[in-house]
């Protein structure tokens, strides 16, 4: 079985933007500068024959290329975060480019979660616990205006996760171009 996911990877530039936001922030985990990516339908452990599938059908997907900028700073998990993501600027063509991979896994045969597609870049996960909550959504809120790009997106990837300590490793299986 396969763990893995769809997702746009990022432009060195813009990581390197990410790394300095992170280097800002009171957070006891950061992602690692080659693990930031924004994330287009999470797959799940998929069998060799179902991932071939996916691969089939993401292969098969015509989307037009579009640019996309990163805008302000989020935390996931209510009043008990656990999540610090950088945030998406709307952007209609990758909403549609969305909603294109996940028909295609769907007909690929992948049960995806019933969640509404919320696009952001994770930069640190934390235990509840871990966190000095006051004092992040105060450097939370003090960096909220971060803005990187626009930057062009013309792939995105289907990926496999290594769920390894003390953070996953990715590796990209296959890339697919966007439409000029």
């Amino acid at each position: 079985m396969i763990r893995s996911f769809v997702a746009l990877t990022l432009p060195q530039d813009i990581r390197s933007a990410l790394v300095l936001t992170q280097m800002a922030l009171p957070v006891p985990r950061r992602v690692a500068p080659e693990n930031l990516h924004l994330t287009l339908a999470f797959l799940g452990e998929l069998s060799h024959p179902v991932l071939d599938e996916v691969h089939a059908a993401l292969s098969d997907l015509r989307a037009p290329a579009f640019d996309l900028r990163l805008r302000g700073l989020g935390l996931f998990g209510g009043k008990r975060p656990r999540n610090l993501h950088a945030g998406v600027a709307p952007e209609p063509a990758l909403e549609h480019l969305q909603a294109k991979v996940a028909q295609a896994a769907r007909r690929a045969g992948v049960t995806l979660e019933a969640r509404r597609f919320v696009p952001h870049v994770t930069l640190s996960r934390f235990s509840p616990e871990a966190a000095d909550l006051p004092r992040l959504e105060q450097a939370v809120a003090a960096a909220g205006l971060l803005s990187a790009g626009p930057f062009r997106v013309d792939h995105f990837a289907l990926m496999r996760s290594w769920l390894r300590q003390p953070e996953p490793e990715y590796d990209v299986l296959a890339e697919y171009p966007l439409l000029p």
